[in-house]
């Protein structure tokens, strides 16, 4: 079936008296600023403090609109007798925005959190030379990058604070005086106590421990005989009974 002539343009026209009756959604920039996303690639800013001259994002850099030049510095010994040391620094960093393809792998790469994402948009230029940004230019985009979201509650402390607040606790606990802990004095108590009953166990060994009927041996009962080897004293168990009298022993009795 062929269709109508004119079909196409009642359908459009539909379309349009519909979407004229319905309230606006589009927002009026520049009056209207958006609500963009703490992540979204604005432009990139430059924290040049941490910045070590490795030259990582300018090698990976797919459009090479990265420019990086430095110069090397001798560092004297720290202590007498130590080696110098030599340590790059930075004198020019800068970006060329007309390049850029806003991939962030400079971001990426960068081992020294130097580089960061700005929300920041407006900075569009008459000139195109005007939009290579050098780093004084970069690091005044520093200040509109917003700050990281809050990590959640079970989240890994980040390294960066764990590292400061160690090395806060270690600096503080050698400032501090020594305090002994009361649980130390009762761990070295309990190391010289078996040091204690040793030596106690000793000294009781050297007294004469008194007989107690539960552990003395049952001795036998006294016998009229006189011991083998003394004939010569009396006979106890003679005296001992009762209503006997000791009889002296007759000459050359044996």
């Amino acid at each position: 079936m062929a269709p109508i002539p004119g079909s196409g343009l009642a359908k459009g026209l539909a379309v349009t008296l519909r979407t004229m009756t319905r309230k606006t959604v589009t927002e009026q920039y520049p009056d209207a600023q958006p609500d963009l996303a703490p992540r979204t690639r604005g432009v990139i800013g430059l924290f040049e403090e941490n910045c070590t001259v490795c030259m990582l994002c300018a090698r990976e850099c797919p459009d090479w609109c990265i420019y990086i030049d430095s110069h090397k510095e001798t560092v004297p010994a720290a202590a007498p007798g130590g080696r110098e040391r030599s340590r790059n620094v930075l004198d020019r960093f800068a970006i060329d925005f007309s390049l850029c393809m806003y991939c962030g792998i400079c971001i990426e790469v960068c081992p020294f959190d130097a580089l960061f994402w700005s929300p920041e948009f407006e900075y569009a230029e008459t000139d195109i030379r005007d939009l290579t940004h050098e780093r004084d230019k970069l690091r005044e985009w520093m200040w509109t990058v917003p700050a990281p979201p809050a990590l959640d509650p079970g989240a890994e402390e980040p390294k960066e604070i764990a590292a400061a607040r160690k090395t806060a606790e270690k600096l503080a606990a050698q400032q501090a005086p020594p305090v002994t802990e009361p649980h130390a004095d009762e761990q070295a108590r309990a190391a010289e106590g078996p040091t204690r009953a040793q030596g106690d166990s000793q000294q009781q060994t050297d007294q004469p421990r008194p007989s107690s009927p539960s552990t003395s041996r049952p001795t036998s009962p006294p016998s009229d005989r006189p011991a083998a080897g003394d004939r010569s004293q009396p006979d106890p168990s003679a005296s001992a009974r009762p209503g006997t009298e000791p009889q002296p022993k007759q000459e050359g009795q044996e």
